[in-house]
C-alpha cells in the first residue's frame, strides 16, 4: 500500500529544516516572486537551491509556490523566472491560474500541482486539468470527504491534496476581494490584511442603530472569523478518501507551530499504517499547545454553521510556548542551546523531540556563552550552555506552559 505524503509549511529555511526533522514526506515554500505569502521570509535564489538540496539529501520532496492570481503586469518576469526554478530539480510546482499553468509549460519540465486557489470542488474540474496535464489538484476546502470519495472515483490517475490543519479563509478558496477593497492589498497577489478577522458592529440597512444579534454584544462581532482547521480526529477517513497527500497550513507560523503539527500527524498517520487506527487523546491535546483559533472540521461532514465561527474573538490561544532550540551537542552531556523566550534555572520545562511524548524536567543551571559565567535567567536571542544526562539532538524544543 503506498503510503500517503505528510506535505508540512515553511516560511523560511529554519522551518523546512524542522518539518523535514520532525516527519514531513514534502514541504511547500515560495520565492521571491509570484507567490500568495508575500510576508513570509520566503526563500532568494541561493535558499531555493539549498533548500532543493537538503530535501533531497533527506530523501523528501520539496515544491515551489507560484500560486498568485496575476495581472499582466506580473507575467513580464515569470518565464524566466520559471526557466530558472526548473533548473533545481523541484519535485513540482503549486499554480492557481491557467495562465500561469501554460507558462510553466512551455519554460519547464516541472510537475504541476494545481493550487487551491483554483476551486476545484468537482471532479469535471479535477479531470480537465489532468487532461491538460497537471499533475495534482489541490481540493478547494469547500468539499466534504463524500464528495473528495466521488472525486477519485471518477478521476483515478491524477493525485489528490487536500489541507488537513490550519487556517480557513472565509471566501472561497481565499478568491477574497475585501483586502483590496478595504487596505489595497491583495490577498490574491500575496498580501492579505485579514480584514475577516477584524471587529464589526453590523447595523441593519433600514434600521440604523439595531445590531445584528447573533454573536455580538458590546464589544463587537467578529462574524467573519473562521475557527482553524484540524482534522486529528477522524484523519483516518481522510486518509480512506483516496487522497495522495495532506497538506498542513501554516508558512507564516513559528518553528514550535510548524514541528509539533508535523510530528502529531506524522503520529497519526504512521499509527493507521501500522495497526488498525484509533485516536489518541494525547493528539489533540498537543495540537492545543500550539498559536491557534477554536478548532473546527471545517467542511468535510457539512457546510460550516455558527458554531463553526469565533464570533467573540479573532485572538489566538496556546497552551505553551517554545523557549528554547537544541543547536548543538557538545559532548561530556554538554549542549547549546538557543533561547526563544525568557527562560529561568528552575522553570518547570518539556522537551519534545520529534519522536516520543514529551519530558518534563526542571530546567537545569546554565551559562552564558560568551564568556562563561553562571546565569539564573535567560532573555530571547542569546545562546546559553547547559549540562544533562537527558540525550539531547539537534532541534529538539523545549517549550513551558503559559501562565494566564
Amino acid at each position: 500500500m503506498k503510503k500517503i505524503e505528510l506535505l508540512s509549511p515553511a516560511g523560511n529555511y529554519e522551518k523546512l529544516d524542522m518539518v523535514y526533522r520532525y516527519g514531513a514526506d514534502a514541504a511547500y515554500i515560495g520565492g521571491k516572486m509570484f507567490n500568495l505569502r508575500a510576508f513570509a521570509d520566503n526563500f532568494n535564489d541561493d535558499e531555493l537551491e539549498n533548500a532543493v538540496k537538503l530535501a533531497h539529501s533527506l530523501n523528501k520532496k520539496l515544491y515551489v509556490t507560484l500560486n498568485i492570481i496575476p495581472h499582466n503586469n506580473d507575467l513580464e518576469r515569470m518565464p524566466e523566472y520559471v526557466k530558472y526554478l526548473d533548473t533545481l530539480g523541484l519535485d513540482g510546482i503549486i499554480v492557481a491560474d491557467m495562465g500561469v499553468f501554460q507558462i510553466v509549460k512551455e519554460n519547464s519540465n516541472i510537475p504541476i500541482n494545481i493550487s487551491t486557489q483554483a476551486s476545484n470542488t468537482n471532479w469535471a474540474s479535477v479531470k480537465m486539468w489532468k487532461d491538460l496535464g497537471a499533475k495534482r489538484v489541490i481540493l478547494a476546502r469547500e468539499v466534504s470527504i463524500k464528495e473528495i470519495r466521488e472525486i477519485r472515483d471518477k478521476v483515478p490517475d491524477i493525485e489528490l491534496e487536500a489541507f488537513v490543519h490550519g487556517a480557513m479563509c472565509m471566501s472561497i478558496s481565499g478568491r477574497c476581494l475585501l483586502s483590496n477593497y478595504m487596505t489595497g492589498r491583495d490577498a490574491n497577489r500575496g498580501a492579505c490584511a485579514q480584514p475577516c478577522r477584524w471587529k464589526y458592529n453590523l447595523v441593519e440597512e433600514k434600521r440604523p442603530g439595531q445590531y445584528f444579534p447573533i454573536g455580538e454584544d458590546e464589544r463587537g462581532t467578529y462574524i467573519m472569523n473562521s475557527k482553524d482547521l484540524c482534522t486529528i480526529e477522524f484523519l483516518d477517513q481522510m486518509i480512506d478518501a483516496g487522497l495522495d497527500s495532506l497538506k498542513i497550513e501554516g508558512r507564516m507560523k513559528g518553528i514550535y507551530y510548524a514541528a509539533t503539527t508535523t510530528k502529531i500527524y506524522r503520529q497519526a498517520i504512521d499509527e493507521y499504517y501500522e495497526k488498525k487506527w484509533e485516536f489518541k487523546q494525547k493528539w489533540l491535546d498537543e495540537l492545543m499547545t500550539i498559536s491557534h483559533r477554536n478548532y473546527t472540521s471545517g467542511f468535510y461532514f457539512k457546510k460550516p454553521g455558527t458554531e463553526d465561527h469565533n464570533y467573540d474573538s479573532s485572538a489566538y490561544k496556546h497552551t505553551h510556548k517554545l523557549v528554547a532550540k537544541v543547536l548543538k551537542d557538545l559532548g561530556d552531556d554538554h549542549y547549546l542551546l538557543e533561547v526563544r523566550n525568557k527562560l529561568n534555572v528552575g522553570d518547570e520545562v518539556e522537551i519534545i523531540q520529534p519522536k516520543g511524548d514529551p519530558i518534563k524536567i526542571n530546567f537545569p543551571e546554565m551559562q552564558n556563552n560568551k564568556n562563561g559565567e553562571n546565569i539564573v535567567s535567560a532573555n530571547p536571542n542569546t545562546i546559553i550552555k547547559i549540562k544533562t544526562e537527558l540525550d539531547l539532538s539537534e532541534k529538539d524544543m523545549i517549550r513551558k506552559k503559559v501562565i494566564k
